[in-house]
């Protein structure tokens, strides 16, 4: 049965362009990425939960290693494409659902419905919210604008339940070197310092923190500087439990969930502990973070194939309908996220560092300089074969090929000439995914449904998994490649091909070892 919901209009037509839609949890606010696909994946991110997933057997079985992990880690999906073609997961009210595609209602319908249920996040444009002046995919000048932070903390939870301090907040001024007397205060300065760096970081820090708070008013414990080792141990425990889903069969969270969620909680109580804002710390050794890293595999690559398709289709003459300066533009953005494996914010123009920026050496070999995740700068040699596209985007541009010493411009240029933002980064990646998907042949489905799914991630995936897998490259450059705090993480990629084990195991006890062996039977 169709969900419906009848206090939501039911004139679609004022939203059927999701680019129509403030993010005001930005800073600056920006629009929702135009189509509907773009738009679910930056709300999924915002939010921090899935919003609308299409699932067949093809595409369950290529993130799971077998049936029976499938089974295991999405039991109602599972059950019901043993009797349908496809199903649909989607968030309603609060919670996923999963019903058969034939009776879910569509992706535009589900994504209209999460971003009304977000008032406070999301609105529509007015007439006077036009970018105007402003760098393209953010709007500078909004009277009803409010900050990132102050909008995420009135999401957090009710001010007067954390505008006070538990038993274990320190009162003595000489070592409580927030120099706050309540948590609301601490919390606001703890998002500050370890979650302002990345939007994306700081919504899923808050999300965390949000789960936490609900917890202790159901059982009616808090504020968080109150909660004792026994009350984060339970709260340990009701993270890692099943939970009924949607229909009604019970499903753990997933390894990476459980992790996050314990991560920010231990992380909060620790910066808290040293800081003296806390006297003690109750949650040492909550999160098993080790552990969840060790079972983390990403799932989300291109095949090689697929990534071959999309470099010839990228490196092709301009389409008819898009101009030669926005080709060339296009071409050289794909050739960032590509060849150099960076996050889609750490192409974004920052102005006060000067960052990202392209060094050259005596040589003519490029250097590309980033800021990261905890505004960890660092340098990513690329390689040739994405020089000529990134040179002749700077000729179009009117510069010399090579960026000369001390150039102060940013790397990516809008239509109005000002730095092109996140939204609009993703959009070019975005585009050439779709042309090559429109340029495959009739019978490549599967490869057609892999890239119509794509984004920038896909990339840094890729990139990722040439260097672990395909080249060997050692872990510990392969981690300063790609900006991994944990070289554990920049390990998991090894899992994604069974065939490099086995190498090292043949390499390891060659065939004439074993024959010796067997004749000495």
């Amino acid at each position: 049965m169709k969900p419906s919901s009848p206090s939501e209009p039911s004139d679609l037509s004022h939203a059927s362009h999701a680019s129509r839609w403030l993010d005001t949890g930005c800073r600056p606010p920006q629009r929702v990425p135009e189509g509907t696909d773009a738009a679910i994946e930056y709300v999924a991110q915002a939010l921090g939960h899935p919003v609308y997933a299409r699932w067949t057997l093809t595409v369950l079985k290529r993130g799971c290693p077998s049936l029976a992990d499938a089974k295991r880690e999405h039991p109602a999906v599972f059950a019901l494409l043993l009797e349908h073609d496809a199903a649909v997961e989607y968030w309603e009210r609060g919670r996923l659902r999963v019903v058969p595609e034939s009776t879910a209602p569509s992706a535009a319908t589900v994504l209209e419905r999460v971003l009304r249920q977000h008032r406070r996040r999301f609105r529509l444009a007015g007439p006077n919210d036009t970018p105007g002046d402003a760098p393209d995919g953010a709007l500078s000048s909004m009277p009803h604008a409010v900050t990132e932070e102050a909008a995420l903390m009135a999401a957090l939870v009710a001010p007067a339940w954390l505008a006070r301090a538990g038993r274990f907040a320190n009162a003595v001024v000489l070592t409580n070197t927030l120099g706050v007397a309540d948590d609301a205060q601490a919390v606001r300065l703890f998002l500050r310092e370890r979650a302002s760096h990345s939007p994306h970081t700081l919504r899923a820090y808050v999300t965390e923190l949000r789960r936490l708070a609900a917890w202790c008013t159901r059982e009616r414990l808090g504020p968080f500087s109150d909660l004792t080792r026994q009350d984060l141990m339970a709260y340990r425990d009701e993270v890692q439990a099943p939970h009924a889903g949607a229909d009604g069969n019970a499903r753990r969270a997933a390894p990476a969930t459980v992790s996050r969620a314990l991560a920010v909680v231990s992380s909060l109580y620790a910066w808290w502990h040293r800081t003296g804002y806390l006297s003690i710390n109750p949650a040492e050794g909550l999160a098993a973070g080790r552990r969840a890293r060790m079972t983390w595999t990403p799932v989300r690559f291109l095949p090689a194939a697929a990534l071959t398709h999309c470099d010839a289709v990228a490196a092709g003459d301009a389409p008819v309908d898009v101009l030669p300066t926005v080709w060339a533009r296009r071409r050289a953005i794909w050739a960032l996220y590509r060849f150099a494996g960076v996050r889609l914010a750490e192409l974004v123009w920052n102005e006060a560092l000067a960052l990202p920026r392209i060094q050259v050496d005596d040589a003519r070999q490029w250097t590309l300089h980033i800021i990261g995740k905890g505004s960890k700068q660092r340098a990513i040699p690329l390689p040739s074969a994405c020089l000529p596209a990134l040179r002749a985007y700077r000729r179009v541009r009117g510069l010399p090929g090579d960026p000369p010493p001390g150039e102060r411009l940013p790397l990516v240029h809008s239509e109005r000439g000002r730095a092109l933002g996140a939204s609009g980064l993703y959009d070019e990646v975005r585009a050439v995914f779709a042309l090559a998907a429109t340029r495959l042949p009739p019978g490549e489905s599967a490869m057609r449904a892999a890239l119509e799914g794509a984004s920038t991630h896909w990339l840094r995936h890729g990139y990722a998994r040439t260097l672990v897998v395909d080249h060997r490259v050692p872990l510990p450059v392969a981690q300063a490649l790609l900006g991994h705090a944990s070289v554990q993480t920049t390990a998991a990629y090894a899992r994604t091909d069974g065939t490099q084990l086995r190498d090292f195991v043949e390499g390891s006890f060659p065939r004439p070892l074993y024959a010796l062996f067997a004749t000495a039977i």
